[in-house]
């Protein structure tokens, strides 16, 4: 049964891990995620939930805390933003390549310098390759939804990978939305209780976590956190379906909308798929043939789907919230350049980065980057494929 709750998207976090009620939650605070942390904190006050809850020094510690304590087989959470996310960065690794199923929601932010405590996805996308599933959210009922389903994905016995859940620092994480929530019951049915398969306190079989790892094995266990993600589709796929049972909304690696006769596509993930979806509605009435591919498991990246899903368009825009300096594109565009010509189409790619700091994108701009593929898809793809969405002129 459904619940009509009003939250930000921090508070939709801290709700789907009180339902979850994870046995030890590391914390320490950071704009924007603080919010969520200390709405836990008042469910922990309260006595809402049976979690340890550890306060520790340092982002660098309270994912530590996490690693340990889901090490020793606890369901363990954290969550963090940005410098925090930077900060943790030798444990983020460490997590997964111990296979550890963590779920940290990540609260998108601009990484420093200068300092900026407002959206980007500047954090998130310098973690790609670190080894952890990334789940991006449109909305606070994605992100609750999103956490919910990353319990079940990280602990699958094919996974076993952390995953972080990422939502947009304050266009998602301070807005109030309207969402449905599960009951109580219902969702600690679904996800039900975790038992570790390895556990470093278990004395009649003990193991050893994060030893010295040279020339001999290392490669091997890297190889084998390969195949964890590369089977992590089929399970994202899976718990996706099975949460549609449960809660009416089925969830997949990707949105497809208005996408089947689109001859015109952008690309995106995250808050900014909601602007896009209406811009999309007003050019259909209009009978342009727009559409979105809105990008929700950025890892695992399933590149052979994406081709396939852009194969028709007559030219294709990728919003990029990051910038890789010194790359030929950002983040997303280069995965989708590289599947789409890897499976030797010649669609026109256009790459535009925008929203860097927090700056705002809204329709108009939508708007504008349509009329350019107009434009591209009549005279293919231009030198100046790297384009830039909001930025003053001149600079």
């Amino acid at each position: 049964m459904a619940r009509r709750l009003t939250l930000t998207g921090n508070d939709a976090g801290a709700e789907a891990m009180r339902q979850i009620d994870p046995d030890v939650v590391a914390a320490f605070p950071i704009t924007p995620q603080t919010e969520l942390m200390h709405k836990f904190a008042e469910f922990v006050a309260d006595g809402d939930v049976k979690a340890e809850f550890v306060l520790v020094e340092s982002e660098h510690s309270a994912m530590s805390a996490t690693v340990g304590a889901a090490a020793a087989g606890a369901r363990a959470m954290t969550a963090t933003s940005a410098n925090g996310l930077a900060l943790m960065w030798e444990i983020v690794y460490i997590a997964a390549s111990y296979r550890l199923p963590i779920v940290m929601p990540v609260i998108n932010r601009a990484l420093s310098g200068p300092i900026n405590i407002h959206c980007d996805h500047s954090d998130t996308m310098g973690c790609r390759d670190s080894g952890w599933i990334q789940l991006y959210s449109e909305n606070a009922q994605e992100v609750y939804d999103n956490i919910l389903q990353a319990v079940k994905i990280a602990e699958h016995p094919d996974v076993l990978l952390p995953v972080m859940v990422t939502f947009d620092g304050f266009i998602i994480s301070h807005t109030a939305e309207v969402l449905e929530g599960l009951e109580d019951a219902d969702v600690r049915k679904w996800v039900g209780d975790y038992v570790a398969k390895y556990s470093v306190l278990r004395t009649d079989s003990p193991m050893t976590f994060g030893p010295l790892d040279l020339q001999d094995y290392y490669f091997e266990h890297k190889r084998q956190q390969v195949e964890g993600m590369r089977k992590a589709p089929g399970v994202i796929r899976k718990v996706g379906s099975d949460y549609g049972k449960l809660s009416g909304r089925s969830y997949d690696l990707f949105e497809k909308y208005m996408l089947d006769d689109a001859d015109l596509v952008i690309v995106a993930l995250g808050s900014t798929c909601g602007t896009t979806k209406a811009v999309i509605d007003d050019l259909r009435a209009q009978g342009t043939k727009a559409g979105l591919f809105k990008i929700r498991a950025f890892r695992p990246f399933a590149e052979e789907e994406v081709a396939k899903s852009l194969m028709g368009a007559s030219a294709v825009a990728v919003l990029d919230r990051s910038i890789s300096f010194g790359a030929p594109g950002g983040p997303v565009h280069k995965e989708i350049k590289a599947s789409l010509y890897g499976s030797g189409a010649t669609t026109p790619i256009v790459n535009y980065i925008y929203g860097l700091g927090g700056r705002d994108i809204n329709t108009e701009h939508i708007k504008g980057v349509f009329e350019d593929l107009v434009k591209v898809a009549q005279d293919g793809t231009p030198k100046d494929n790297i384009r830039f969405v909001g930025l003053r002129e001149g600079e």
